[in-house]
C-alpha cells in the first residue's frame, strides 16, 4: 500500500479468487478475534446480510474475512459485528455492514472492474473491502487523522493495491483518471462533474445523492452517449464536503 500527501455448524463460504495483484485475505482471517469478534460472530452477520437480500457470494466472502473491530476504536470492537453504523470520530462513522455490502455489490454488478476510485477513506473498511475485489483502489479522504489512521490499518492488512491521499475528494484524482468504478461514502446533492469526467466508458459511480429532505443510493454508468442513472435504495450519509482539514 502506498500513500500520497500536497463456524461453528454453519457452512465456510469459499474465498473468492481475487483479480490479479489483491491481496489474498487468508492473512486478514488470520486476524481473527475472540468473543464478540469471533469467526462465528462474523458468519452470523453473514447470514443476517444474506437475509438482507445482499446476493453477491464474493462481497460476503469478504465481509465475513475482514476483522471489521480492527477499524474501529477497542471500546467499541463488541459491536464490530453488528449490522450497524459506528462512530470513527471527527463527526465520521464507519458505515454498517449492509450499505458497504450494497454499495459494493452495486458497483461490481455490471461485471469486472480493474481500478476503483474511493471518495472518503474513513475508517478504511470499504476500501479493504474493494482492494479485496478490484485490481487497483485509489481513495482519498479530507481529514488527516482519519487518513493517518486508515493507512496503519491498511498496512496491517498487508493491502497492497491500494494508494491513500489526504486531498479534497470532490475534485476525484485526475492522473489515475479515468477509473472504471467510483464509489463515494458521503451524500452529495447531485453528480460531482469533476467525478463524472474521470469515470471511464463503461464504469460505474456508486454514490449517495442527497434530494433535501431524503436520501437516495444512485448508480450511475458512462457510455457512448453520456450517463445512465439508476436509483436503488434510501440511505443516510453524512454530507459530501470539499476541502481538506
Amino acid at each position: 500500500m502506498s500513500a500520497s500527501h500536497p463456524a461453528d455448524g454453519a457452512p465456510a463460504l469459499a474465498v473468492p479468487t481475487p483479480p490479479t495483484s489483491a491481496p489474498d485475505l487468508r492473512n486478514a482471517a488470520a486476524l481473527a478475534g475472540s468473543g464478540m469478534t469471533s469467526r462465528r460472530t462474523r458468519e452470523r452477520l453473514v447470514e443476517r446480510l444474506a437475509a438482507a437480500g445482499i446476493r453477491d457470494r464474493r462481497v460476503l466472502t469478504v465481509l465475513q474475512m475482514l476483522p471489521r473491530h480492527l477499524f474501529v476504536d477497542e471500546a467499541l470492537a463488541s459491536r464490530a459485528y453488528e449490522d450497524s453504523a459506528l462512530p470513527i470520530g471527527h463527526g465520521q462513522s464507519i458505515s454498517q455492514p449492509y450499505t458497504v455490502a450494497r454499495m459494493t455489490a452495486a458497483l461490481l454488478a455490471g461485471g469486472p472492474l480493474c481500478t476503483v476510485l474511493e471518495i472518503g477513506t474513513g475508517s478504511g473498511f470499504q476500501t479493504a473491502v474493494l482492494a479485496a475485489l478490484v485490481r487497483r483502489v485509489y481513495s482519498i479522504e479530507r481529514l488527516a487523522a482519519l487518513s493517518t489512521r486508515a493507512e496503519q490499518r491498511l498496512r496491517a492488512l498487508q493491502l497492497r493495491n491500494v494508494r491513500l491521499r489526504h486531498g479534497d475528494g470532490t475534485r476525484g484524482w485526475p492522473e489515475y483518471a479515468p477509473f472504471d468504478g467510483i464509489l463515494v461514502t458521503a451524500a452529495a446533492d447531485g453528480v460531482p462533474r469533476p467525478l463524472a469526467e474521470q469515470l471511464a466508458v463503461g464504469g460505474r459511480m456508486v454514490l449517495p445523492i442527497d434530494r433535501g429532505d431524503s436520501q437516495v443510493l444512485a448508480r450511475l454508468t458512462r457510455t457512448q452517449r453520456g450517463f445512465r442513472h439508476e436509483l436503488l435504495e434510501p440511505v443516510t450519509f453524512v454530507p459530501l464536503r470539499g476541502g481538506i482539514a
